[in-house]
């Protein structure tokens, strides 16, 4: 394979683990803040939950983060394409996000019931709306967008942001709260024990039966979209433009990848035995293996989406063949390779101090010491 046409392809991978690393690392916090009312019933509940994250949520949420760079620095086009198309669900999701901090760090700064339910409510909803917009942005993907260009490359954009309200989106946004929502109950239960181990355990076997149900429906509902065949396009190792490029739009064409390299399948098959794995393991109260399954189970259903989409980053419904692709909407041949060189020496650094905080920071949350702690949140 040519050298350019091999780094964009990496860096489609590289782009895929990072919303991976996205949606386990930061997922499983926004999981275990969307069950903070469901698991912990009391104020020193509610505490021990809060302080189980405490140790990672700042770090995991770098990882969206480094979702938005790695995207803006590979694929420009598809960074500016996207944001502009998905303005108002972006906002709404940053927005969102910008709850948790302030629920984190001044929830217990004050004693009263009415500030701490308030500041409960904020982080649940900070919690619970990114992942469901995460998982509704991926469903809308398969739908296409409503953009097109012109000459200049300057975009216009349609009413994307009510598009989000599709059956199909939303069953997508359910899928990936109801994954964020398994793995952060298998944090809570691993981490808090006690009644909210228990009531945590319970809420994961319930969340893993939902993502089962959603991921089967979402699988046989995509199945029966119209889907992006790429036609014709100057070549995988040329720079090039959306403009150069024929687009066929046909029913069932999503299958295609799977039809072409049937050791595709293995990746929805993956997901499937992530999820069945994790209710397995949360019903023997293996909370970290059940975590762990939970990882696989995202690799699945991710994967999944993106062999569908492949070589699509955002298929348009209004231009078919202005549909932005790996191949046009990458950064240059030298911009690829200079970051290639400094991701093969910074990400394993990276994953390697998130290894060591994790082992580190494994022991279970006591509420004696939280209650006697001025530090603890």
């Amino acid at each position: 394979m040519e050298l350019y046409a091999a780094l964009k392809l990496g860096w489609w991978l590289l782009l895929g683990l990072v919303l991976t690393g996205t949606a386990t690392l930061m997922g499983s916090d926004m999981g275990a803040g969307a069950l903070l009312r469901v698991v912990a019933r009391s104020d020193i509940e509610r505490r021990a939950c809060l302080n189980a994250l405490g140790p990672h949520w700042e770090g995991n949420q770098t990882w969206f983060v480094l979702a938005g760079g790695a995207s803006f620095a590979a694929f420009p086009l598809l960074y500016a394409t996207a944001f502009s198309s998905l303005y108002l669900p972006m906002l709404a999701l940053l927005w969102s996000m910008l709850l948790r901090p302030p629920g984190f760090e001044y929830r217990s700064k004050l004693p009263q019931r009415a500030w701490r339910e308030a500041w409960d409510w904020a982080l649940v909803l900070g919690s619970a709306l990114p992942m469901l917009l995460f998982g509704a942005v991926f469903g809308r993907l398969l739908l296409g967008l409503d953009f097109d260009f012109d000459r200049s490359l300057r975009a216009s954009h349609g009413a994307n942001a009510a598009a989000l309200l599709h059956p199909f989106a939303l069953v997508c946004g359910l899928l990936s709260l109801a994954l964020a929502a398994m793995q952060g109950a298998a944090v809570l239960s691993r981490r808090c024990g006690g009644d909210v181990g228990v009531r945590a355990r319970k809420a994961g076997l319930a969340a893993a039966a939902a993502a089962l149900l959603l991921f089967a429906l979402a699988s046989a509902w995509a199945a029966r979209l119209d889907g992006w065949l790429l036609l014709s396009h100057p070549g995988a190792g040329l720079a090039q433009t959306p403009l150069q490029q024929q687009v066929l739009v046909l029913p069932g064409a999503w299958q295609a990848s799977f039809e072409r390299h049937p050791l595709l399948w293995l990746l929805p098959l993956l997901a499937l035995l992530g999820l069945l794995g994790a209710a397995a393991c949360l019903q023997r109260w293996r909370a970290g293996a059940a975590w762990r399954l939970g990882v696989l189970a995202w690799v699945g259903v991710l994967g999944t989406a993106g062999a569908s989409l492949f070589p699509f980053l955002l298929p348009s419904r209004t231009a078919p063949a202005h549909s932005l692709t790996l191949w046009n909407a990458a950064s240059s041949r030298s911009t690829l390779a200079w970051m290639s060189g400094f991701t093969l020496v910074l990400l394993p650094l990276v994953l390697l101090y998130t290894r060591w905080c994790f082992k580190v920071m494994l022991g279970r949350v006591d509420p004696a010491e939280i209650e006697d702690s001025d530090h603890a949140y």
